[in-house]
């Protein structure tokens, strides 16, 4: 099942890539999430980050919440590096790139989430600043 629960996280991220490339992210509710998505996921604030203890509950508020963390920014990639089964969560370690709207200013991070599944869809996400301490939280 770990096998399986690795590529449905790959296509969550592939999903939120062409939403964010097309301008749809605000939509992704739609039936990439259905898909995708169990009704009751959650999205928590970034360990380490600026909405840490945030929480986003349901598709619309996931995509809600991933849109507006884009508003500031002109770009806004995640690249993922590395998918790390482990069993019924994935820790994605990732490359994340941002350059500001109005500044212009640059950011480069390496940062991580744990993706939990259940069902062959996501409910719930965490990101960590820091992917040891993602991959710890697995442990």
């Amino acid at each position: 099942m770990s096998a399986q629960n690795v590529e449905v996280v790959r296509r969550v991220y592939a999903a939120l890539a062409k939403a964010t490339r097309s301008g749809e992210l605000a939509d992704f509710a739609g039936e990439a999430a259905t898909e995708l998505l169990d009704p009751d996921v959650e999205f928590l604030g970034t360990v380490g980050g600026l909405a840490e203890g945030e929480v986003s509950r349901g598709p619309e508020e996931f995509a809600r919440a991933m849109f507006e963390d884009r508003q500031e920014w002109e770009q806004v990639e995640f690249e993922p590096t590395e998918f790390v089964d482990a069993g019924d969560r994935v820790v994605v370690r990732q490359r994340e790139h941002r350059r500001g709207l109005h500044s212009g200013i640059e950011l480069h991070d390496e940062t991580a989430a744990v993706v939990w599944l259940r069902d062959g869809r996501v409910w719930r996400i965490q990101g960590y600043m820091d992917p040891q301490a993602a991959l710890e939280a697995v442990r």
